[in-house]
């Protein structure tokens, strides 16, 4: 059943998973893992409706989790913007869904709470 015009479909949220990445652009930024969060919005394949109850037809969340961290754990990135883009088409290669939403959050800098970017992207259609 849908609810009105803006509406597009189910939405799983996971917040604020913890990671430690090899990222920034100077070298010795990058040289010791640093810590960073992520929060995923994804839109599955299936609606909640289709997947009777079946654990099977659903896209497993804590292997979203799982997947993000073995991802970001292997990357050597400069910029965030560079490491939510790839973490964005990674999660869309790997698992039924249409759209995910990644926000990558940096806490580098002593005088603010922390410094993020966020990425929407689309599997592609045909």
């Amino acid at each position: 059943m849908k609810t009105g015009p803006e509406y597009d479909g189910d939405v799983i949220r996971i917040e604020r998973i913890e990671v430690f990445a090899h990222i920034g652009v100077p070298d010795d930024e990058r040289s010791e893992p640093q810590r960073l969060t992520i929060s995923i919005v994804f839109w599955p394949n299936k609606s909640g409706a289709e997947l009777n109850d079946n654990i099977a037809s659903a896209v497993n969340y804590a292997a979203v989790c799982a997947e993000a961290k073995k991802f970001i754990g292997q990357r050597r990135d400069r910029l965030i913007e560079t490491l939510a883009n790839a973490l964005a088409f990674r999660l869309l290669e790997v698992f039924e869904i249409r759209r995910v939403t990644v926000e990558l959050r940096k806490y580098i800098l002593p005088e603010v709470e922390f410094v993020s970017v966020t990425v929407t992207r689309e599997r592609a259609k045909g």
